[in-house]
Parts: structure tokens; sequence; C-alpha cells
């Protein structure tokens, strides 16, 4: 090994930076807990269907048509359970029901519906919408606009059916919302325990006077760097490794605890890790003020967890967002995750991931070696 770099000077500042980091339980869990937290109240916030929403109704037809439309209503409360249908006598008393958040929404099925149908000239029904909940309005429309597909389909089957349908072959089981969001939520685990244990807990060394014990030895600057960058890779590798076993059990992911799959968890938990803590490591470099990382961590949070598909697809974001997501490390992590506990796939669908996230890492390690400075 050269002369300007000893594994031996570089594992010393490893092993005190992990001693001190075990020293402090509250460091630890703090950088887990959160994302599993998160994992469980988001899961289980946004995972689920809409269930028992309440439904106005208006007839102002009370024709054999309307009652069918009813009975779908009905049917719909008793499978789905989508729906819970209330009964209105007065459309403004609907509307105003609706306005007050009294009711979710409303169904008016208008005067001459019944014939209208008969005499197929356009009949309609109108749905009533608090438009100020883009979910709930896609549940309505959705389930509403079924329901009038099934409405429109004939009694008797004509003898040439001429209409097209669609079948659906999905590749996967049903994925719940937890699921989607667990290969988030490792990630998000090894950023929490990189930003604490890498970026605050180092500016803060610096600002008690610790690294001036490490300027006054012969250590070399790439040894510093590499031994501070090991150590907080080896915390986050902690992280992603609980993170994933207990999010897979509290998710029902039991394809993680497969051999292969757990090969390619780990390599991809290693990467990610690596990638993180140089990036950290990188921004921190030339830092002196302890106050800096605990003021920019809402801020690198939001701006590399959330546009990086973990909570929503990057095909919805706008330009600017998907360029950010590009050149994200978390949108790498995030994709290798999903692939590997959602799919199932191996290192065929993983490799860009780890290529990306290895150069990255590189790149970051070069830069802030560059950047470190070897004198007070």
């Amino acid at each position: 090994m050269p002369a300007f770099f000893k594994t031996e000077r570089m594992m010393a500042i490893v092993e005190r930076d992990l001693r001190k980091f075990f020293r402090s339980p509250a460091l630890m869990m703090a950088a887990m807990v959160f994302p599993l937290v998160q994992l469980i109240v988001l899961g289980n916030a946004f995972g689920g269907k809409i269930r028992d929403a309440k439904v106005g109704i208006v007839d102002n037809d009370h024709g054999p048509q309307a009652v069918r439309v009813k009975e779908a209503l009905r049917a719909i409360q008793s499978n789905a359970r989508t729906f819970q249908p209330i009964v209105y006598n007065d459309e403004r008393k609907m509307t105003d029901d609706i306005r007050k958040g009294n009711i979710n929404a409303g169904v008016i099925i208008p005067l001459q519906f019944s014939r209208d149908v008969y005499e197929q000239s356009r009949p309609r029904l109108a749905l009533v919408l608090d438009n100020t909940d883009n979910f709930m309005t896609s549940a309505f429309e959705d389930s509403l606009t079924r329901l009038v597909d099934a409405l429109n389909q004939p009694n008797i089957q004509p003898r040439v059916v001429q209409q097209i349908e669609l079948e659906v072959v999905e590749l996967y089981p049903y994925v719940e919302y937890m699921k989607y969001l667990l290969p988030g939520s490792i990630a998000l685990a090894m950023f929490v325990s990189v930003m604490i244990g890498g970026g605050i807990v180092y500016i803060d060394d610096k600002a008690r006077g610790v690294h001036e014990g490490y300027l006054v030895t012969p250590i070399t600057k790439m040894e510093l760097v590499a031994g501070l960058n090991l150590a907080g890779a080896s915390k986050a590798m902690g992280a992603g490794i609980v993170l994933t076993l207990i999010g897979s059990l509290i998710a029902g992911v039991g394809g993680a605890f497969r051999p292969a799959n757990m090969l390619w968890l780990l390599l991809l938990i290693v990467m990610t890790s690596f990638a993180f803590i140089a990036m950290m490591f990188f921004m921190m470099v030339r830092v002196n003020d302890p106050l800096i990382p605990r003021a920019i961590f809402g801020i690198l949070n939001t701006l590399l967890y959330f546009p990086s598909g973990a909570i929503y697809p990057t095909l919805a974001f706008p330009k600017w967002l998907q360029w950010i997501a590009w050149i994200d490390p978390f949108s790498y992590s995030v994709h290798g995750f999903k692939a590997v506990l959602l799919k199932g796939v191996g290192f065929a669908a993983i490799w860009p991931d780890l290529l990306y996230l290895s150069v990255f890492s590189l790149v970051m390690f070069v830069f802030s070696t560059l950047l470190f400075k070897r004198t007070l």
C-alpha cells in the first residue's frame, strides 16, 4: 500500500467514529424510527380504498330506470362498500350538505330520465362533487363511470356482439400502498442515518475540536475522508438492514427473505449508503457552523426524497422536477429496491441503479477529498 494511504490509519478513524455512535443509542433510534413511523402512518393513511363514503341521491324521475340506478348504488354499498346512499328530496339541501361536508357527493336523477332512456335521447345523470379533494373526486368519477357502463349494457345480448372489451392482465398481485412505500422508507432511513451520523456529528466534532487531533497526525486527506465516509456508510447500512427486515414484516413483503433477493438487497443497501454519505460529506466538507446541517435537513429531505418516485410516479412530474429526479441518487435507490422487493427481479434489472450509485459515490468522494482542508 502506498505511503500516502494506509488502511490502519483509516480504520482507526472508522473505529473511533463507530464507538461514539454506538454509545448514543438515541442517534441510532432517530435514524430508524422516523422512516418506520412514516411507513406505517402513510402506508395506512393513503393505501386503502374509499369506504362508506356518503352519497346523496335525489330522484326526480321515480321511473323504472331511476329504480335501476338506485339499485346499482345499493349493490355497490353491499359489495365494494364504496358508497353509502342517502336519499334526499331537495337538490338544494343535498348541495348544501356537500358544501358543508356532511356528505361527500351527490347523484341527481333528472325528470323524464326513464323516458329518455327508452327513447335513446341521451339520458344523463348528474354527479355533484366537492372537487377540493382530488382523491375523492377521482374515486367517485371512476366508480360512477363503471356504474354507468354497467347500466348501458343491454339486458339481452345481441346475437353478434360488436363491442370491444378490454381484459386487464396484471403481472403481479395487488400491491398495497404500504408495500409501494417500503422502498422509499428504506432509502429514507439510510439518508436520515447519514444526515445525523455523517453530517451533524461530523460538524459537531469539528466545532468541538476533535478534528484538530486528526490534523496533527501524519494521516492524509484521503485517509481521513475515506475513514469518515466508511464510518458513515456503516451506520447507514445498519439502518437500511433493520428497516428492510422490520419494514418487510410490517408490509407483508415475503419476497425480501428469499436468499437471492437478500443478496441484491444487501448490495443495494451498501451502494446506497456509500452514495448518500459521499454526497453528504461533499456538502458538509467546508461547513463549520453546527446549525447549518440542522437547518437544511428538511430542505434536503424534501428536495431528494419526494422527487425520487418513492411516494408518487416520476412520470407525473413537470420536466424540471424530472431533471432533479434524474440526478437524485434517491431515485436509483428507490427504483432498485422496488425492483427487488415488489417484482422479485434480479441483477438484470438493478445493475443500472448500482452503476449510477457507484459512479456517484466515486465522484462525490473525489471532490470531497479535493475540497477537504488539511489545515485549520
